[in-house]
Protein backbone atom coordinates (compact mmCIF):
# COMPACT_ATOMS: atom_id res chain seq x y z
CA UNK A 1 0.00 0.00 0.00
CA UNK A 2 1.07 3.59 -0.50
CA UNK A 3 2.99 5.01 2.43
CA UNK A 4 5.15 7.95 3.45
CA UNK A 5 8.49 6.10 3.28
CA UNK A 6 10.95 6.52 0.41
CA UNK A 7 9.30 5.28 -2.79
CA UNK A 8 10.95 2.54 -4.85
CA UNK A 9 10.41 4.61 -8.00
CA UNK A 10 9.81 8.32 -8.39
CA UNK A 11 9.62 10.22 -11.68
CA UNK A 12 8.98 13.98 -11.67
CA UNK A 13 8.21 15.96 -14.84
CA UNK A 14 10.20 13.61 -17.09
CA UNK A 15 10.33 14.63 -20.76
CA UNK A 16 11.47 12.89 -23.94
CA UNK A 17 11.38 13.87 -27.62
CA UNK A 18 12.34 12.10 -30.84
CA UNK A 19 13.31 14.91 -33.18
CA UNK A 20 10.23 17.09 -33.63
CA UNK A 21 7.93 14.46 -32.07
CA UNK A 22 7.31 15.04 -28.35
CA UNK A 23 6.57 11.61 -26.84
CA UNK A 24 6.67 12.68 -23.19
CA UNK A 25 6.01 16.24 -22.00
CA UNK A 26 5.75 15.92 -18.24
CA UNK A 27 5.62 12.35 -16.91
CA UNK A 28 5.34 11.81 -13.17
CA UNK A 29 4.93 8.57 -11.23
CA UNK A 30 5.53 7.45 -7.63
CA UNK A 31 5.51 3.74 -6.79
CA UNK A 32 5.91 2.45 -3.23
CA UNK A 33 7.16 -0.88 -1.96
CA UNK A 34 4.43 -3.41 -1.30
CA UNK A 35 2.01 -1.90 -3.80
CA UNK A 36 0.64 -2.52 -7.30
CA UNK A 37 0.34 0.76 -9.19
CA UNK A 38 -1.68 1.05 -12.41
CA UNK A 39 -0.48 3.36 -15.19
CA UNK A 40 -3.30 4.11 -17.62
CA UNK A 41 -3.85 6.34 -20.64
CA UNK A 42 -4.74 6.22 -24.31
CA UNK A 43 -2.20 5.00 -26.85
CA UNK A 44 0.18 7.87 -27.43
CA UNK A 45 -0.30 9.15 -23.87
CA UNK A 46 3.38 8.50 -23.10
CA UNK A 47 3.12 5.35 -20.98
CA UNK A 48 5.49 3.25 -23.09
CA UNK A 49 8.06 6.04 -23.34
CA UNK A 50 7.96 6.51 -19.56
CA UNK A 51 8.52 2.78 -19.10
CA UNK A 52 11.41 2.76 -21.57
CA UNK A 53 13.12 5.56 -19.63
CA UNK A 54 12.90 3.44 -16.47
CA UNK A 55 14.08 0.36 -18.42
CA UNK A 56 17.15 2.15 -19.80
CA UNK A 57 15.97 1.98 -23.42
CA UNK A 58 15.73 5.79 -23.65
CA UNK A 59 17.52 8.55 -21.75
CA UNK A 60 15.23 11.31 -20.56
CA UNK A 61 15.67 14.85 -21.85
CA UNK A 62 14.58 16.46 -18.59
CA UNK A 63 12.98 15.91 -15.18
CA UNK A 64 13.95 13.81 -12.16
CA UNK A 65 14.35 10.01 -12.05
CA UNK A 66 14.90 8.44 -8.62
CA UNK A 67 15.16 4.77 -7.67
CA UNK A 68 15.10 4.01 -3.96
CA UNK A 69 15.64 7.71 -3.30
CA UNK A 70 18.82 7.89 -5.42
CA UNK A 71 19.00 9.87 -8.66
CA UNK A 72 19.75 7.57 -11.60
CA UNK A 73 20.28 7.90 -15.34
CA UNK A 74 20.43 4.49 -17.01
CA UNK A 75 22.48 4.32 -20.18
CA UNK A 76 21.37 0.79 -21.07
CA UNK A 77 18.87 -1.92 -20.23
CA UNK A 78 21.68 -3.74 -18.40
CA UNK A 79 22.03 -0.77 -16.03
CA UNK A 80 18.31 -0.95 -15.30
CA UNK A 81 18.34 -4.70 -14.69
CA UNK A 82 21.39 -4.43 -12.44
CA UNK A 83 19.52 -1.84 -10.37
CA UNK A 84 16.66 -4.28 -9.78
CA UNK A 85 14.19 -3.28 -12.49
CA UNK A 86 12.42 -5.93 -14.57
CA UNK A 87 10.09 -5.07 -17.45
CA UNK A 88 7.61 -7.38 -19.15
CA UNK A 89 6.72 -5.76 -22.45
CA UNK A 90 3.43 -6.09 -24.30
CA UNK A 91 5.10 -7.92 -27.19
CA UNK A 92 7.29 -10.95 -26.35
CA UNK A 93 10.95 -10.65 -27.38
CA UNK A 94 12.17 -14.25 -27.31
CA UNK A 95 14.93 -15.92 -29.33
CA UNK A 96 12.87 -18.43 -31.33
CA UNK A 97 15.67 -20.93 -32.00
CA UNK A 98 16.70 -21.21 -28.34
CA UNK A 99 14.96 -23.33 -25.73
CA UNK A 100 12.54 -21.91 -23.19
CA UNK A 101 15.19 -22.31 -20.47
CA UNK A 102 17.87 -20.58 -22.55
CA UNK A 103 15.55 -17.63 -23.10
CA UNK A 104 14.94 -17.28 -19.36
CA UNK A 105 18.65 -17.29 -18.50
CA UNK A 106 19.99 -15.45 -21.56
CA UNK A 107 23.06 -13.42 -20.52
CA UNK A 108 23.12 -14.71 -16.94
CA UNK A 109 23.66 -18.46 -17.18
CA UNK A 110 24.22 -20.39 -13.96
CA UNK A 111 27.74 -21.77 -13.59
CA UNK A 112 28.80 -24.96 -11.89
CA UNK A 113 32.10 -26.72 -11.23
CA UNK A 114 34.99 -25.38 -13.31
CA UNK A 115 32.83 -22.37 -14.26
CA UNK A 116 31.00 -24.50 -16.81
CA UNK A 117 27.39 -23.65 -17.62
CA UNK A 118 25.15 -25.72 -15.34
CA UNK A 119 22.25 -26.61 -17.61
CA UNK A 120 20.74 -29.04 -15.13
CA UNK A 121 20.51 -26.31 -12.49
CA UNK A 122 18.90 -23.93 -14.98
CA UNK A 123 16.35 -26.54 -16.07
CA UNK A 124 15.51 -27.19 -12.43
CA UNK A 125 15.10 -23.48 -11.67
CA UNK A 126 12.98 -22.95 -14.80
CA UNK A 127 10.71 -25.82 -13.80
CA UNK A 128 10.43 -24.26 -10.34
CA UNK A 129 9.42 -20.93 -11.87
CA UNK A 130 6.69 -22.55 -13.97
CA UNK A 131 5.47 -24.50 -10.94
CA UNK A 132 5.23 -21.18 -9.08
CA UNK A 133 3.21 -19.74 -11.96
CA UNK A 134 1.08 -22.87 -12.11
CA UNK A 135 1.75 -23.60 -15.78
CA UNK A 136 2.77 -26.77 -17.58
CA UNK A 137 5.54 -25.63 -19.92
CA UNK A 138 8.57 -27.71 -20.93
CA UNK A 139 11.81 -25.68 -20.40
CA UNK A 140 13.57 -27.90 -22.96
CA UNK A 141 11.31 -27.15 -25.92
CA UNK A 142 12.29 -24.47 -28.46
CA UNK A 143 10.55 -21.10 -28.21
CA UNK A 144 9.62 -21.14 -31.91
CA UNK A 145 5.98 -22.01 -32.43
CA UNK A 146 4.82 -21.09 -28.94
CA UNK A 147 1.58 -19.15 -28.66
CA UNK A 148 1.69 -15.52 -27.57
CA UNK A 149 0.18 -16.63 -24.25
CA UNK A 150 3.06 -19.07 -23.64
CA UNK A 151 5.65 -16.52 -24.76
CA UNK A 152 4.18 -14.03 -22.28
CA UNK A 153 4.40 -16.61 -19.49
CA UNK A 154 8.11 -17.07 -20.29
CA UNK A 155 8.67 -13.31 -20.08
CA UNK A 156 6.93 -13.28 -16.70
CA UNK A 157 9.05 -16.21 -15.46
CA UNK A 158 12.18 -14.42 -16.65
CA UNK A 159 11.24 -11.27 -14.74
CA UNK A 160 10.37 -13.16 -11.57
CA UNK A 161 13.68 -15.04 -11.71
CA UNK A 162 15.53 -11.70 -11.52
CA UNK A 163 14.05 -11.12 -8.03
CA UNK A 164 13.61 -7.49 -9.02
CA UNK A 165 12.48 -4.88 -6.49
CA UNK A 166 10.50 -3.11 -9.23
CA UNK A 167 8.48 -5.13 -11.75
CA UNK A 168 6.78 -3.31 -14.65
CA UNK A 169 4.13 -5.26 -16.58
CA UNK A 170 3.11 -3.64 -19.88
CA UNK A 171 -0.16 -5.25 -21.04
CA UNK A 172 0.90 -8.70 -19.74
CA UNK A 173 -2.62 -10.14 -19.93
CA UNK A 174 -3.47 -9.09 -23.50
CA UNK A 175 -3.14 -12.64 -24.86
CA UNK A 176 -3.98 -14.64 -21.73
CA UNK A 177 -7.14 -16.57 -20.93
CA UNK A 178 -9.21 -15.84 -17.85
CA UNK A 179 -7.60 -18.70 -15.92
CA UNK A 180 -4.11 -17.53 -16.90
CA UNK A 181 -4.95 -13.96 -15.86
CA UNK A 182 -6.08 -15.11 -12.42
CA UNK A 183 -2.89 -17.14 -12.06
CA UNK A 184 -0.79 -14.10 -12.98
CA UNK A 185 -2.71 -11.92 -10.54
CA UNK A 186 -2.07 -14.42 -7.74
CA UNK A 187 1.67 -14.21 -8.48
CA UNK A 188 1.53 -10.39 -8.64
CA UNK A 189 -0.20 -10.21 -5.27
CA UNK A 190 2.35 -12.55 -3.70
CA UNK A 191 5.17 -10.35 -5.02
CA UNK A 192 3.43 -7.29 -3.58
CA UNK A 193 3.05 -9.04 -0.23
CA UNK A 194 6.80 -9.76 -0.28
CA UNK A 195 7.35 -6.00 -0.37
CA UNK A 196 8.10 -5.52 -4.06
CA UNK A 197 6.77 -2.62 -6.11
CA UNK A 198 4.79 -3.36 -9.27
CA UNK A 199 3.61 -1.14 -12.12
CA UNK A 200 0.71 -2.59 -14.11
CA UNK A 201 -0.24 -1.15 -17.52
CA UNK A 202 -3.54 -2.32 -18.96
CA UNK A 203 -6.49 -1.06 -21.01
CA UNK A 204 -8.77 -3.49 -19.18
CA UNK A 205 -10.33 -1.57 -16.31
CA UNK A 206 -11.81 -4.65 -14.65
CA UNK A 207 -8.23 -5.89 -14.23
CA UNK A 208 -6.96 -2.52 -13.01
CA UNK A 209 -9.64 -2.23 -10.33
CA UNK A 210 -9.32 -5.88 -9.35
CA UNK A 211 -5.54 -5.90 -8.97
CA UNK A 212 -4.18 -2.42 -8.29
CA UNK A 213 -3.97 -0.27 -5.16
CA UNK A 214 -3.32 3.02 -6.93
CA UNK A 215 -3.97 4.46 -10.41
CA UNK A 216 -2.00 7.14 -12.25
CA UNK A 217 -3.55 8.66 -15.37
CA UNK A 218 -1.60 10.13 -18.30
CA UNK A 219 -2.87 12.06 -21.32
CA UNK A 220 -1.01 13.54 -24.31
CA UNK A 221 2.42 12.85 -22.80
CA UNK A 222 1.65 14.45 -19.45
CA UNK A 223 0.68 13.44 -15.93
CA UNK A 224 -3.00 14.04 -15.13
CA UNK A 225 -3.79 12.59 -11.69
CA UNK A 226 -3.20 9.79 -9.17
CA UNK A 227 -6.00 8.11 -7.22
CA UNK A 228 -6.35 5.31 -4.72
CA UNK A 229 -8.40 2.66 -6.50
CA UNK A 230 -11.05 2.56 -3.79
CA UNK A 231 -11.64 6.31 -4.17
CA UNK A 232 -12.38 6.44 -7.91
CA UNK A 233 -14.35 4.68 -10.66
CA UNK A 234 -13.99 3.51 -14.25
CA UNK A 235 -16.04 6.39 -15.73
CA UNK A 236 -13.96 8.94 -13.80
CA UNK A 237 -10.69 7.39 -14.99
CA UNK A 238 -11.90 7.21 -18.60
CA UNK A 239 -12.92 10.88 -18.54
CA UNK A 240 -9.43 11.84 -17.30
CA UNK A 241 -7.74 9.65 -19.91
CA UNK A 242 -9.54 10.97 -22.96
CA UNK A 243 -10.58 14.42 -21.77
CA UNK A 244 -14.08 13.74 -23.09
CA UNK A 245 -17.03 11.42 -22.69
CA UNK A 246 -16.52 8.12 -24.50
CA UNK A 247 -19.35 7.00 -26.77
CA UNK A 248 -20.83 3.52 -26.65
CA UNK A 249 -17.92 1.08 -26.83
CA UNK A 250 -19.76 -1.22 -29.23
CA UNK A 251 -21.45 1.05 -31.81
CA UNK A 252 -22.86 -1.85 -33.84
CA UNK A 253 -25.26 -0.59 -36.48
CA UNK A 254 -27.65 -2.96 -38.26
CA UNK A 255 -26.49 -3.93 -41.75
CA UNK A 256 -28.19 -5.64 -44.65
CA UNK A 257 -26.95 -9.22 -44.79
CA UNK A 258 -26.38 -10.38 -48.37
CA UNK A 259 -25.13 -13.42 -50.23
CA UNK A 260 -22.25 -15.62 -48.97
CA UNK A 261 -18.78 -14.16 -49.51
CA UNK A 262 -16.70 -16.77 -47.64
CA UNK A 263 -17.64 -20.45 -47.66
CA UNK A 264 -15.53 -22.90 -45.68
CA UNK A 265 -16.39 -26.57 -46.10
CA UNK A 266 -14.98 -29.56 -44.18
CA UNK A 267 -11.67 -27.90 -43.33
CA UNK A 268 -9.33 -30.18 -41.40
CA UNK A 269 -5.73 -30.05 -40.20
CA UNK A 270 -4.77 -33.17 -38.28
CA UNK A 271 -4.17 -32.43 -34.62
CA UNK A 272 -5.20 -28.78 -34.99
CA UNK A 273 -8.83 -28.46 -36.15
CA UNK A 274 -11.47 -30.83 -37.50
CA UNK A 275 -14.41 -30.68 -39.92
CA UNK A 276 -14.75 -26.89 -39.83
CA UNK A 277 -17.58 -25.53 -41.99
CA UNK A 278 -19.13 -22.04 -41.95
CA UNK A 279 -20.09 -19.07 -44.12
CA UNK A 280 -19.66 -15.32 -43.79
CA UNK A 281 -22.12 -13.20 -45.77
CA UNK A 282 -21.86 -9.74 -47.26
CA UNK A 283 -22.51 -7.10 -44.57
CA UNK A 284 -22.11 -9.65 -41.76
CA UNK A 285 -19.69 -9.63 -38.83
CA UNK A 286 -19.09 -13.20 -37.68
CA UNK A 287 -17.28 -13.57 -34.35
CA UNK A 288 -14.99 -16.54 -33.74
CA UNK A 289 -14.98 -17.15 -29.99
CA UNK A 290 -13.44 -19.75 -27.67
CA UNK A 291 -10.75 -20.28 -25.09
CA UNK A 292 -7.08 -19.55 -25.81
CA UNK A 293 -5.66 -22.55 -27.65
CA UNK A 294 -9.02 -23.67 -29.08
CA UNK A 295 -7.79 -23.28 -32.66
CA UNK A 296 -9.47 -20.01 -33.70
CA UNK A 297 -6.34 -18.32 -35.08
CA UNK A 298 -5.20 -21.54 -36.75
CA UNK A 299 -8.50 -21.78 -38.63
CA UNK A 300 -8.17 -18.17 -39.80
CA UNK A 301 -4.57 -18.69 -40.93
CA UNK A 302 -5.58 -21.76 -42.93
CA UNK A 303 -8.48 -19.92 -44.59
CA UNK A 304 -6.09 -17.13 -45.65
CA UNK A 305 -3.51 -19.63 -46.89
CA UNK A 306 -0.77 -18.99 -44.32
CA UNK A 307 -1.05 -22.53 -42.92
CA UNK A 308 -1.68 -25.78 -44.75
CA UNK A 309 -4.73 -27.99 -44.23
CA UNK A 310 -5.32 -31.64 -45.09
CA UNK A 311 -8.92 -31.66 -46.27
CA UNK A 312 -11.70 -29.26 -47.19
CA UNK A 313 -12.35 -26.27 -49.43
CA UNK A 314 -12.32 -22.48 -49.10
CA UNK A 315 -14.37 -20.41 -51.55
CA UNK A 316 -14.56 -16.64 -51.89
CA UNK A 317 -17.44 -15.21 -53.92
CA UNK A 318 -18.04 -18.75 -55.21
CA UNK A 319 -14.47 -19.27 -56.41
CA UNK A 320 -12.26 -21.89 -54.77
CA UNK A 321 -9.04 -20.48 -53.31
CA UNK A 322 -5.79 -22.37 -53.85
CA UNK A 323 -4.39 -23.91 -50.66
CA UNK A 324 -1.37 -22.47 -48.90
CA UNK A 325 -1.35 -19.32 -51.03
CA UNK A 326 -1.90 -15.97 -49.29
CA UNK A 327 -1.31 -14.25 -52.64
CA UNK A 328 -4.20 -16.17 -54.18
CA UNK A 329 -6.38 -15.17 -51.22
CA UNK A 330 -5.39 -11.50 -51.57
CA UNK A 331 -5.99 -11.51 -55.32
CA UNK A 332 -9.44 -13.00 -54.71
CA UNK A 333 -10.36 -10.16 -52.30
CA UNK A 334 -9.34 -11.44 -48.88
CA UNK A 335 -7.44 -9.48 -46.18
CA UNK A 336 -5.97 -10.75 -42.91
CA UNK A 337 -4.97 -8.69 -39.86
CA UNK A 338 -2.93 -11.13 -37.72
CA UNK A 339 -2.86 -11.43 -33.95
CA UNK A 340 0.89 -10.85 -33.61
CA UNK A 341 1.21 -7.49 -35.37
CA UNK A 342 4.95 -6.98 -34.87
CA UNK A 343 6.09 -10.42 -36.06
CA UNK A 344 3.52 -10.93 -38.81
CA UNK A 345 1.95 -7.59 -39.70
CA UNK A 346 4.61 -4.87 -39.66
CA UNK A 347 8.04 -4.01 -40.98
CA UNK A 348 8.97 -2.09 -37.84
CA UNK A 349 11.96 -0.31 -39.36
CA UNK A 350 9.90 0.94 -42.31
CA UNK A 351 7.80 4.10 -42.36
CA UNK A 352 4.08 4.31 -41.68
CA UNK A 353 3.42 5.03 -45.36
CA UNK A 354 5.52 2.11 -46.55
CA UNK A 355 3.75 -0.27 -44.17
CA UNK A 356 0.27 0.90 -45.14
CA UNK A 357 1.08 0.66 -48.86
CA UNK A 358 2.95 -2.66 -48.55
CA UNK A 359 0.32 -4.98 -50.04
CA UNK A 360 -0.75 -2.63 -52.86
CA UNK A 361 2.72 -1.46 -53.89
CA UNK A 362 2.56 -3.26 -57.23
CA UNK A 363 -0.42 -1.15 -58.27
CA UNK A 364 1.26 2.11 -57.21
CA UNK A 365 4.39 1.76 -59.36
CA UNK A 366 4.66 3.73 -62.57
CA UNK A 367 7.04 2.47 -65.25
CA UNK A 368 8.49 0.13 -62.66
CA UNK A 369 9.23 2.95 -60.20
CA UNK A 370 7.61 3.42 -56.80
CA UNK A 371 7.99 6.86 -55.23
CA UNK A 372 7.60 7.96 -51.62
CA UNK A 373 4.98 10.43 -52.82
CA UNK A 374 2.87 7.62 -54.28
CA UNK A 375 3.10 5.69 -51.01
CA UNK A 376 2.12 8.77 -49.02
CA UNK A 377 -0.88 9.50 -51.25
CA UNK A 378 -2.10 5.90 -50.92
CA UNK A 379 -1.45 5.64 -47.18
CA UNK A 380 -2.63 9.09 -46.08
CA UNK A 381 -6.41 8.59 -46.27
CA UNK A 382 -6.33 5.28 -44.39
CA UNK A 383 -3.91 6.53 -41.73
CA UNK A 384 -6.18 9.52 -41.25
CA UNK A 385 -9.35 7.43 -41.12
CA UNK A 386 -7.91 5.25 -38.37
CA UNK A 387 -6.49 8.31 -36.56
CA UNK A 388 -2.94 6.97 -36.52
CA UNK A 389 -1.12 9.33 -34.15
CA UNK A 390 1.96 10.38 -36.04
CA UNK A 391 3.21 13.77 -37.18
CA UNK A 392 4.48 12.39 -40.46
CA UNK A 393 3.87 9.36 -42.65
CA UNK A 394 7.64 8.84 -42.88
CA UNK A 395 7.89 8.14 -39.13
CA UNK A 396 9.28 4.68 -38.34
CA UNK A 397 6.65 2.17 -37.17
CA UNK A 398 9.13 0.97 -34.54
CA UNK A 399 8.82 4.22 -32.57
CA UNK A 400 5.01 4.08 -32.37
CA UNK A 401 2.88 2.86 -29.49
CA UNK A 402 1.42 -0.65 -29.67
CA UNK A 403 -2.08 0.60 -30.42
CA UNK A 404 -0.90 2.83 -33.23
CA UNK A 405 1.06 -0.09 -34.70
CA UNK A 406 -2.16 -2.12 -34.65
CA UNK A 407 -3.99 0.64 -36.52
CA UNK A 408 -1.24 0.78 -39.15
CA UNK A 409 -1.68 -2.96 -39.79
CA UNK A 410 -5.46 -2.54 -40.11
CA UNK A 411 -4.96 0.39 -42.49
CA UNK A 412 -2.55 -1.68 -44.61
CA UNK A 413 -5.17 -4.34 -45.26
CA UNK A 414 -8.11 -1.99 -45.71
CA UNK A 415 -6.09 -0.24 -48.42
CA UNK A 416 -6.54 -3.40 -50.53
CA UNK A 417 -10.33 -2.76 -50.49
CA UNK A 418 -11.15 -6.41 -49.72
CA UNK A 419 -14.47 -8.23 -49.93
CA UNK A 420 -13.60 -10.21 -46.78
CA UNK A 421 -11.66 -8.92 -43.79
CA UNK A 422 -10.31 -11.49 -41.32
CA UNK A 423 -9.21 -9.65 -38.20
CA UNK A 424 -7.59 -11.47 -35.26
CA UNK A 425 -7.80 -9.63 -31.90
CA UNK A 426 -8.78 -6.27 -33.47
CA UNK A 427 -8.35 -4.20 -30.30
CA UNK A 428 -5.59 -6.06 -28.46
CA UNK A 429 -3.44 -3.38 -26.83
CA UNK A 430 -5.67 -0.54 -28.03
CA UNK A 431 -6.88 2.02 -25.48
CA UNK A 432 -10.51 2.49 -24.50
CA UNK A 433 -10.91 5.70 -26.49
CA UNK A 434 -9.68 4.08 -29.71
CA UNK A 435 -11.54 0.77 -29.23
CA UNK A 436 -14.81 2.53 -29.91
CA UNK A 437 -13.38 4.02 -33.13
CA UNK A 438 -12.14 0.62 -34.37
CA UNK A 439 -15.51 -0.94 -33.56
CA UNK A 440 -17.29 1.90 -35.37
CA UNK A 441 -15.03 1.37 -38.39
CA UNK A 442 -15.85 -2.36 -38.49
CA UNK A 443 -19.54 -1.56 -38.25
CA UNK A 444 -19.23 0.97 -41.11
CA UNK A 445 -17.34 -1.51 -43.29
CA UNK A 446 -20.04 -4.13 -42.71
CA UNK A 447 -22.68 -1.51 -43.53
CA UNK A 448 -20.89 -0.91 -46.85
CA UNK A 449 -21.16 -4.63 -47.65
CA UNK A 450 -17.84 -6.01 -46.47
CA UNK A 451 -17.87 -9.49 -44.90
CA UNK A 452 -15.92 -9.61 -41.64
CA UNK A 453 -14.58 -12.61 -39.68
CA UNK A 454 -13.51 -11.33 -36.26
CA UNK A 455 -11.53 -13.36 -33.73
CA UNK A 456 -11.42 -12.03 -30.19
CA UNK A 457 -10.55 -13.31 -26.72
CA UNK A 458 -12.69 -10.54 -25.20
CA UNK A 459 -16.20 -11.95 -24.91
CA UNK A 460 -17.88 -8.51 -24.55
CA UNK A 461 -16.29 -7.52 -27.87
CA UNK A 462 -17.62 -10.64 -29.61
CA UNK A 463 -21.11 -10.23 -28.16
CA UNK A 464 -21.15 -6.49 -28.81
CA UNK A 465 -20.03 -6.57 -32.45
CA UNK A 466 -20.98 -9.92 -34.02
CA UNK A 467 -24.14 -10.67 -35.98
CA UNK A 468 -23.34 -14.34 -35.45
CA UNK A 469 -20.97 -16.11 -33.06
CA UNK A 470 -19.12 -19.31 -33.99
CA UNK A 471 -17.69 -21.00 -30.90
CA UNK A 472 -14.56 -23.14 -31.23
CA UNK A 473 -13.54 -25.78 -28.70
CA UNK A 474 -10.55 -28.08 -29.20
CA UNK A 475 -10.49 -27.46 -32.95
CA UNK A 476 -14.20 -27.97 -33.59
CA UNK A 477 -17.07 -25.52 -34.05
CA UNK A 478 -19.42 -26.40 -31.22
CA UNK A 479 -22.03 -23.66 -31.71
CA UNK A 480 -23.33 -21.24 -34.34
CA UNK A 481 -25.27 -18.62 -32.39
CA UNK A 482 -27.31 -15.75 -33.86
CA UNK A 483 -26.81 -12.42 -32.09
CA UNK A 484 -30.03 -12.69 -30.08
CA UNK A 485 -29.00 -16.09 -28.64
CA UNK A 486 -25.31 -15.27 -28.02
CA UNK A 487 -25.21 -14.84 -24.26
CA UNK A 488 -22.04 -15.18 -22.14
CA UNK A 489 -23.45 -18.40 -20.67
CA UNK A 490 -24.24 -19.92 -24.09
CA UNK A 491 -20.79 -19.06 -25.48
CA UNK A 492 -18.91 -20.39 -22.46
CA UNK A 493 -20.95 -23.59 -22.44
CA UNK A 494 -20.07 -24.22 -26.07
CA UNK A 495 -16.43 -23.19 -25.48
CA UNK A 496 -16.05 -25.90 -22.84
CA UNK A 497 -18.30 -28.58 -24.35
CA UNK A 498 -15.51 -30.82 -25.65
CA UNK A 499 -13.62 -30.38 -22.40
CA UNK A 500 -16.70 -31.55 -20.48
CA UNK A 501 -17.03 -34.60 -22.74
CA UNK A 502 -13.34 -35.40 -22.35
CA UNK A 503 -13.56 -35.03 -18.59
Amino acid sequence: MTGSSTPVLELRDVSKSFGPVVALRSGSLRVDAGSIHALVGENGAGKSTLVKVVAGVHRRDGGDFLLGGDSVDFGSTSDSKDAGVAVIYQEPTLFPDLSVMENIFMGRQLLGRGRRIDRAAMYAEAEGLFDRLGVDLDPRRPARGLSIADQQIIEIAKAISLEARLLIMDEPTAALSGVEVERLFAVARSLRDEGRALVFISHRFDEVFDLCDTITVMRDGSYVATHRTEDTSSPAIVAEMVGREVADLFPKAPAEIGEPVLEVEGLQSRGVFHDVSFTVRRGEIVGLAGLVGAGRSEIARAVFGVDAYDEGRVRLNGREIRRRSPRAAIDAGMAFVPEDRRAQGLVTEASVARNVAAVIRGGLARAGLLTTGAENRAAGPWAGRLEVKTNALDMSARTMSGGNQQKVVIAKWLATEPDLLIIDEPTRGIDVGTKSEVHRLLSELAGQGMAILMISSELPEVLGMADRVLVVCEGRITADLPRKDATPEAVMHAATRQLEVAG
